[in-house]
């Protein structure tokens, strides 16, 4: 059964390692792997989930439990993509949105095909293992 990336890169943030699925995505898109650190710079509103600092390569997030949130992960993984290709602190936040949801509705697709499979041959499967 081979895995798709996007729901691999999702998968891993769900359960917990952001940290190697940043770098997953770093090796795929050949750019250097960003930094990951809980507490948002001075300056930054509440309201804000996370952030990308050019200056140090670094996603912030808001708090802990943000680091098993692919949509906040992902969409801030694109800035520093984006970053590295322009130079500068570049991409949209509509495109950084679209680059989130993308792997997620990849995740989501794979989730259901092998659940779907799962619950329709539960006899095979319990053979398999």
């Amino acid at each position: 059964m081979q895995v798709n990336f996007k729901s691999l890169v999702v998968w891993l943030i769900l359960n917990k390692q952001a940290d190697r699925a940043i770098k997953l995505l770093a090796e795929k898109y050949k750019v250097k792997t960003p930094h990951l650190k809980v507490g948002l710079p001075k300056g930054h509103r509440t309201k804000t989930l996370g952030c990308y600092l050019t200056k140090n390569s670094t996603i912030t997030l808001y708090n802990r439990e943000l680091l098993s949130n692919p949509y906040v992960i992902l969409h801030e993984f694109y800035h520093h993509l984006r970053t590295n290709i322009e130079k500068r602190h570049k991409g949209t936040e509509k495109n950084a949105n679209k680059f989130a949801l993308d792997f997620i509705r990849q995740y989501n697709k794979t989730h259901y095909k092998y659940t779907k499979i799962l619950l329709e041959n539960p006899e095979e499967n319990r053979k398999q293992k």
